[in-house]
């Protein structure tokens, strides 16, 4: 189940969370590490808070963007401390490492974290199924990076040693996140097509139907299904012009 639960690191502004996140990681048996543009790295920060770790570090696969990083996964958890103007479910550590290793046994899942000053931007949660916060004292709730990550993993170790029968795999084959991505400029393309969107004037419509089929988590018939229907939508727009 762990072997296909990666950690991304989105922006990490100092190099030392890099290494102490790989530590976090490897003493929670995870190993695979992503990072989306880090302003550092390598480095010897995070070679040294590492403490043993460099194994990870080394296998660490860096990304220019955020899409590329998932690109290949079927499910994206987000930490974020912040509740959002536009609702995304909320999860605890322990129910996202449920669905985590429960979608692990068919298919890559990410757990996004954002860069350690402003945390996931909206971009990043807009590719987000599901949220995490890690329940604190609301006053002071914000926590450091590598300590969230710590927090996530140790409850995804637990999940993965409670053994499969705690666990249940999607009965389809979920599709990836780049699938997802293609959907919705297929989606996006028509409804400007379809003048049902303004791309001058776009308010908040492709961000509210990207939660809404990111809450419904579709699997390759459904989009396939979906794609057809945006496809036949598209071809009788052509037929009356």
């Amino acid at each position: 189940m762990l072997a296909d639960i990666h950690v991304v690191l989105s922006h990490t502004s100092h190099p030392g969370n890099i290494g102490a996140a790989a530590r976090a990681m490897k003493t929670m048996a995870l190993s695979s590490l992503s990072l989306v543009n880090p302003q550092h790295f390598p480095h010897a920060d995070a070679t040294a808070r590492a403490s043993g770790a460099d194994d990870i570090l080394a296998q660490a696969r860096v990304f220019d963007d955020i899409d590329a990083a998932l690109a290949e996964c079927q499910l994206v958890i987000g930490a974020s401390a912040r509740t959002r103007s536009i609702p995304c479910p909320v999860i605890s550590p322990a129910e996202c490492a449920r669905q985590a290793c429960a979608a692990g046994n068919s298919g890559r899942v990410a757990i996004l974290f954002g860069c350690e000053q402003s945390g996931l931007s909206n971009a990043e949660i807009d590719r987000c199924h599901k949220l995490v916060q890690i329940p604190g004292n609301p006053d002071y709730s914000s926590l450091n990076l590598a300590a969230a990550v710590q927090i996530i993993c140790y409850e995804l170790y637990v999940a993965a040693s409670a053994g499969n029968d705690t666990v249940d795999g999607p009965e389809h084959t979920m599709v990836t996140a780049g699938e997802m991505e293609r959907f919705y400029r297929h989606l996006e393309q028509t409804l400007v097509e379809l003048d049902f969107l303004d791309p001058a004037n776009p308010r908040q419509l492709m961000r509210r139907l990207r939660r809404l089929f990111n809450r419904a988590r579709l699997d390759e018939n459904e989009v396939n299904i979906l794609r057809g229907m945006l496809s036949a939508a598209q071809d009788a727009v052509k037929q009356q012009s």
